[in-house]
Protein backbone atom coordinates (compact mmCIF):
# COMPACT_ATOMS: atom_id res chain seq x y z
CA UNK A 1 0.00 0.00 0.00
CA UNK A 2 1.46 3.42 -1.37
CA UNK A 3 1.07 5.84 2.11
CA UNK A 4 0.76 8.73 0.24
CA UNK A 5 -3.11 7.39 -0.55
CA UNK A 6 -3.79 7.57 3.07
CA UNK A 7 -5.52 10.49 4.59
CA UNK A 8 -5.22 10.67 8.19
CA UNK A 9 -9.01 12.21 8.64
CA UNK A 10 -9.94 8.34 7.17
CA UNK A 11 -8.69 6.93 10.54
CA UNK A 12 -10.75 9.36 12.29
CA UNK A 13 -13.55 8.08 10.79
CA UNK A 14 -12.85 4.76 11.75
CA UNK A 15 -12.35 5.67 14.90
CA UNK A 16 -15.72 7.73 15.31
CA UNK A 17 -17.49 4.76 14.06
CA UNK A 18 -16.29 1.84 15.82
CA UNK A 19 -17.25 4.27 18.93
CA UNK A 20 -20.16 4.84 17.90
CA UNK A 21 -21.64 2.16 15.56
CA UNK A 22 -23.61 4.34 13.73
CA UNK A 23 -22.78 6.69 10.39
CA UNK A 24 -25.42 9.59 11.77
CA UNK A 25 -23.94 9.43 14.89
CA UNK A 26 -20.61 9.52 13.91
CA UNK A 27 -21.00 12.10 11.55
CA UNK A 28 -22.45 14.70 14.46
CA UNK A 29 -19.18 13.59 16.42
CA UNK A 30 -16.73 14.74 13.97
CA UNK A 31 -18.97 17.65 12.25
CA UNK A 32 -19.12 16.01 8.77
CA UNK A 33 -22.38 15.62 7.04
CA UNK A 34 -23.55 12.00 6.60
CA UNK A 35 -22.76 11.76 2.56
CA UNK A 36 -19.40 13.08 3.40
CA UNK A 37 -19.19 10.62 6.26
CA UNK A 38 -20.04 6.92 4.32
CA UNK A 39 -17.92 8.51 1.45
CA UNK A 40 -15.05 8.22 3.50
CA UNK A 41 -16.64 5.10 5.22
CA UNK A 42 -16.50 3.88 1.08
CA UNK A 43 -12.97 4.90 0.57
CA UNK A 44 -11.58 3.38 4.01
CA UNK A 45 -13.16 -0.18 2.75
CA UNK A 46 -11.65 0.26 -0.79
CA UNK A 47 -8.09 1.19 0.48
CA UNK A 48 -8.50 -1.74 3.62
CA UNK A 49 -10.39 -4.57 1.50
CA UNK A 50 -12.62 -5.04 3.92
CA UNK A 51 -16.25 -4.23 4.76
CA UNK A 52 -14.77 -3.04 8.03
CA UNK A 53 -18.41 -2.35 9.20
CA UNK A 54 -21.97 -3.94 8.56
CA UNK A 55 -25.21 -3.25 9.61
CA UNK A 56 -26.31 -6.11 12.59
CA UNK A 57 -30.27 -4.69 13.29
CA UNK A 58 -30.03 -0.88 13.81
CA UNK A 59 -26.24 -0.68 14.23
CA UNK A 60 -22.80 -1.06 12.34
CA UNK A 61 -20.79 -3.69 13.70
CA UNK A 62 -17.46 -3.91 13.04
CA UNK A 63 -15.40 -7.26 11.15
CA UNK A 64 -12.87 -9.33 12.40
CA UNK A 65 -10.69 -6.70 10.36
CA UNK A 66 -12.27 -3.56 12.04
CA UNK A 67 -11.58 -5.19 15.50
CA UNK A 68 -8.10 -6.37 14.85
CA UNK A 69 -7.71 -2.27 13.65
CA UNK A 70 -9.69 -0.49 16.17
CA UNK A 71 -6.51 -0.37 18.99
CA UNK A 72 -3.75 0.31 16.35
CA UNK A 73 -6.29 3.39 14.81
CA UNK A 74 -6.35 4.75 18.34
CA UNK A 75 -2.75 4.61 19.18
CA UNK A 76 -1.48 6.39 15.84
CA UNK A 77 -4.43 9.05 16.36
CA UNK A 78 -3.30 9.64 20.15
CA UNK A 79 0.13 9.85 18.97
CA UNK A 80 -0.76 12.48 16.13
CA UNK A 81 -2.79 14.84 18.65
CA UNK A 82 0.18 14.03 21.67
CA UNK A 83 3.21 14.35 20.11
CA UNK A 84 3.31 16.17 16.57
CA UNK A 85 0.58 18.70 16.93
CA UNK A 86 1.18 20.09 20.12
CA UNK A 87 3.54 22.84 19.94
CA UNK A 88 4.95 22.04 23.11
CA UNK A 89 4.86 24.44 25.37
CA UNK A 90 7.34 26.13 26.89
CA UNK A 91 7.07 26.72 30.66
CA UNK A 92 9.78 28.49 32.02
CA UNK A 93 8.54 28.70 35.95
CA UNK A 94 9.89 24.43 35.21
CA UNK A 95 12.42 25.05 32.86
CA UNK A 96 15.82 23.82 33.55
CA UNK A 97 17.65 24.75 30.26
CA UNK A 98 20.48 26.25 29.07
CA UNK A 99 20.53 29.74 26.76
CA UNK A 100 23.38 29.95 25.04
CA UNK A 101 24.00 33.88 23.76
CA UNK A 102 26.63 35.19 21.46
CA UNK A 103 27.75 38.38 22.26
CA UNK A 104 31.37 40.30 22.47
CA UNK A 105 32.73 41.45 25.72
CA UNK A 106 31.02 44.63 25.73
CA UNK A 107 28.28 42.95 25.55
CA UNK A 108 28.83 40.53 28.46
CA UNK A 109 29.94 43.70 31.05
CA UNK A 110 26.85 45.38 30.17
CA UNK A 111 24.15 42.77 28.91
CA UNK A 112 24.49 39.59 30.24
CA UNK A 113 23.90 40.56 33.97
CA UNK A 114 20.86 42.26 33.19
CA UNK A 115 19.90 39.35 31.00
CA UNK A 116 20.78 37.03 34.16
CA UNK A 117 18.75 38.65 36.71
CA UNK A 118 15.94 38.92 35.02
CA UNK A 119 15.77 35.41 33.67
CA UNK A 120 16.24 33.80 37.33
CA UNK A 121 13.63 36.07 38.37
CA UNK A 122 10.99 34.42 35.85
CA UNK A 123 12.64 31.12 34.89
CA UNK A 124 14.58 29.99 38.41
CA UNK A 125 15.96 26.75 37.27
CA UNK A 126 17.40 28.29 33.84
CA UNK A 127 20.94 28.44 33.09
CA UNK A 128 22.84 31.00 30.72
CA UNK A 129 25.91 30.86 28.98
CA UNK A 130 27.59 34.04 27.36
CA UNK A 131 30.20 33.22 24.44
CA UNK A 132 32.30 35.10 21.86
CA UNK A 133 33.23 33.98 18.79
CA UNK A 134 34.60 35.18 15.27
CA UNK A 135 32.07 37.43 13.25
CA UNK A 136 32.39 35.12 10.25
CA UNK A 137 31.26 32.23 12.54
CA UNK A 138 28.10 33.81 13.72
CA UNK A 139 25.70 32.55 11.31
CA UNK A 140 27.07 28.61 11.20
CA UNK A 141 26.34 28.95 15.03
CA UNK A 142 22.84 30.58 14.95
CA UNK A 143 21.49 27.96 12.32
CA UNK A 144 23.24 24.79 13.81
CA UNK A 145 21.83 26.16 17.22
CA UNK A 146 25.08 26.29 19.03
CA UNK A 147 23.66 29.63 20.18
CA UNK A 148 20.08 30.30 20.38
CA UNK A 149 20.80 34.32 19.96
CA UNK A 150 23.14 36.92 18.95
CA UNK A 151 22.97 40.07 20.94
CA UNK A 152 25.19 42.89 19.78
CA UNK A 153 26.25 44.63 16.80
CA UNK A 154 26.90 41.91 14.09
CA UNK A 155 26.82 43.36 10.35
CA UNK A 156 28.00 40.25 9.01
CA UNK A 157 24.42 38.36 10.29
CA UNK A 158 22.81 41.35 7.83
CA UNK A 159 21.67 37.86 5.16
CA UNK A 160 19.18 35.23 4.83
CA UNK A 161 17.40 33.23 7.21
CA UNK A 162 18.52 35.37 9.64
CA UNK A 163 15.65 37.49 11.75
CA UNK A 164 16.78 40.24 13.56
CA UNK A 165 14.95 42.85 16.22
CA UNK A 166 16.40 46.55 16.88
CA UNK A 167 17.21 47.14 20.68
CA UNK A 168 18.95 50.25 21.03
CA UNK A 169 20.99 52.82 19.39
CA UNK A 170 24.34 53.70 20.80
CA UNK A 171 26.71 56.73 20.69
CA UNK A 172 30.39 56.84 21.31
CA UNK A 173 31.68 59.11 24.63
CA UNK A 174 35.21 59.69 25.49
CA UNK A 175 36.42 58.31 29.11
CA UNK A 176 39.26 59.81 31.33
CA UNK A 177 40.47 59.04 34.73
CA UNK A 178 38.99 61.35 37.31
CA UNK A 179 41.37 64.56 37.64
CA UNK A 180 42.86 63.91 34.70
CA UNK A 181 45.79 66.48 34.42
CA UNK A 182 44.96 67.83 30.44
CA UNK A 183 41.59 67.37 29.88
CA UNK A 184 38.33 69.53 31.69
CA UNK A 185 34.93 68.84 32.00
CA UNK A 186 35.10 68.96 27.95
CA UNK A 187 37.11 67.56 24.92
CA UNK A 188 38.27 69.78 22.01
CA UNK A 189 39.78 68.06 18.47
CA UNK A 190 42.85 69.20 19.28
CA UNK A 191 43.02 67.80 23.01
CA UNK A 192 41.41 64.70 21.27
CA UNK A 193 44.56 64.18 18.99
CA UNK A 194 47.10 64.96 21.50
CA UNK A 195 46.03 62.54 24.16
CA UNK A 196 47.06 58.95 24.09
CA UNK A 197 44.65 56.98 23.70
CA UNK A 198 44.18 53.36 23.98
CA UNK A 199 41.76 51.17 21.87
CA UNK A 200 40.40 47.84 21.94
CA UNK A 201 40.62 45.48 19.09
CA UNK A 202 39.00 41.96 19.12
CA UNK A 203 40.47 39.38 17.06
CA UNK A 204 42.59 42.00 15.89
CA UNK A 205 39.25 43.82 14.12
CA UNK A 206 38.86 47.39 13.82
CA UNK A 207 35.65 48.39 15.38
CA UNK A 208 33.17 50.83 14.20
CA UNK A 209 34.48 54.21 15.52
CA UNK A 210 38.23 52.81 13.95
CA UNK A 211 36.58 52.89 10.92
CA UNK A 212 35.46 55.85 10.85
CA UNK A 213 38.22 57.65 12.11
CA UNK A 214 39.86 56.16 8.84
CA UNK A 215 37.53 57.21 6.66
CA UNK A 216 37.61 60.62 8.00
CA UNK A 217 41.67 60.68 7.54
CA UNK A 218 41.54 61.35 11.50
CA UNK A 219 44.67 59.75 13.34
CA UNK A 220 45.24 59.62 17.41
CA UNK A 221 48.14 58.74 19.14
CA UNK A 222 47.79 55.35 20.04
CA UNK A 223 49.71 54.13 23.08
CA UNK A 224 48.04 50.64 23.88
CA UNK A 225 45.93 48.03 22.40
CA UNK A 226 44.05 45.61 23.85
CA UNK A 227 42.31 42.95 22.72
CA UNK A 228 39.12 42.79 25.25
CA UNK A 229 36.99 46.15 27.02
CA UNK A 230 37.16 44.72 30.11
CA UNK A 231 41.15 45.81 30.22
CA UNK A 232 39.90 49.33 29.56
CA UNK A 233 39.01 49.51 33.32
CA UNK A 234 41.93 49.53 34.96
CA UNK A 235 44.11 51.19 31.88
CA UNK A 236 42.36 53.95 31.98
CA UNK A 237 41.87 54.39 35.57
CA UNK A 238 45.65 54.24 36.56
CA UNK A 239 46.66 56.15 33.84
CA UNK A 240 46.43 59.50 31.47
CA UNK A 241 45.25 57.22 28.28
CA UNK A 242 41.75 57.90 26.84
CA UNK A 243 39.70 56.02 24.90
CA UNK A 244 36.86 56.35 22.75
CA UNK A 245 33.90 53.45 23.73
CA UNK A 246 29.86 52.73 23.33
CA UNK A 247 28.12 55.19 26.23
CA UNK A 248 26.13 51.81 27.45
CA UNK A 249 30.20 50.96 28.40
CA UNK A 250 30.96 53.91 29.76
CA UNK A 251 28.23 53.93 31.67
CA UNK A 252 29.59 50.39 33.96
CA UNK A 253 32.83 52.05 33.49
CA UNK A 254 31.88 55.03 35.70
CA UNK A 255 30.29 52.40 38.22
CA UNK A 256 33.28 50.49 39.02
CA UNK A 257 36.36 52.90 38.83
CA UNK A 258 36.82 56.57 39.19
CA UNK A 259 36.33 57.84 35.69
CA UNK A 260 34.33 60.09 33.86
CA UNK A 261 33.05 60.26 30.22
CA UNK A 262 32.94 63.29 27.66
CA UNK A 263 30.91 63.94 24.24
CA UNK A 264 33.80 63.37 21.43
CA UNK A 265 35.10 66.10 19.63
CA UNK A 266 33.75 64.71 16.27
CA UNK A 267 29.98 63.72 15.04
CA UNK A 268 30.53 59.66 15.60
CA UNK A 269 28.68 57.29 14.41
CA UNK A 270 25.78 55.53 16.05
CA UNK A 271 25.76 52.04 16.51
CA UNK A 272 22.44 50.08 16.16
CA UNK A 273 22.59 46.82 18.89
CA UNK A 274 20.26 43.84 17.56
CA UNK A 275 19.24 40.93 18.48
CA UNK A 276 19.69 38.11 16.07
CA UNK A 277 18.15 34.64 15.52
CA UNK A 278 17.74 31.58 13.12
CA UNK A 279 14.93 31.12 10.73
CA UNK A 280 14.74 27.56 12.04
CA UNK A 281 14.00 28.66 15.13
CA UNK A 282 12.01 31.21 14.89
CA UNK A 283 8.52 29.58 16.18
CA UNK A 284 9.88 27.37 18.59
CA UNK A 285 8.10 28.90 22.14
CA UNK A 286 11.60 28.75 24.18
CA UNK A 287 13.54 31.26 21.65
CA UNK A 288 9.99 32.78 21.36
CA UNK A 289 10.03 33.60 25.15
CA UNK A 290 13.70 34.46 25.48
CA UNK A 291 13.84 36.57 22.61
CA UNK A 292 10.29 38.64 24.35
CA UNK A 293 12.80 38.93 27.58
CA UNK A 294 15.25 40.38 25.64
CA UNK A 295 13.16 42.55 23.67
CA UNK A 296 11.44 44.00 27.03
CA UNK A 297 14.95 44.86 28.58
CA UNK A 298 16.34 46.20 26.31
CA UNK A 299 14.16 47.41 23.32
CA UNK A 300 12.50 50.50 22.78
CA UNK A 301 10.00 51.51 25.21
Amino acid sequence: MDLRSVDLNLLVVFEAMAEHGSVTRTSEAIGLSQPATSAALSRLRKLLGDPLFVKVGAEMRPTPRAEALIEPVRRVLAAVKEEILPRGDFDPGTTTRTFTVMTPDIGEINLIPKLYARLVKDAPGVNLKAMSMPRNAASEALESGVVDLALGYYPDLQKANVFQQRLFRNKYVVVVRDHHPAIGTSLTMDEFLAADHVIVRPDGRAHLFEQFLLTEGIERKVRLEVSHFMALLPSISSTDLIATVPLDLADVMRQYGKIRSLPTPMESPIIDLHQFWHRRFHHDPAHMWLRKVVSDLFGPT
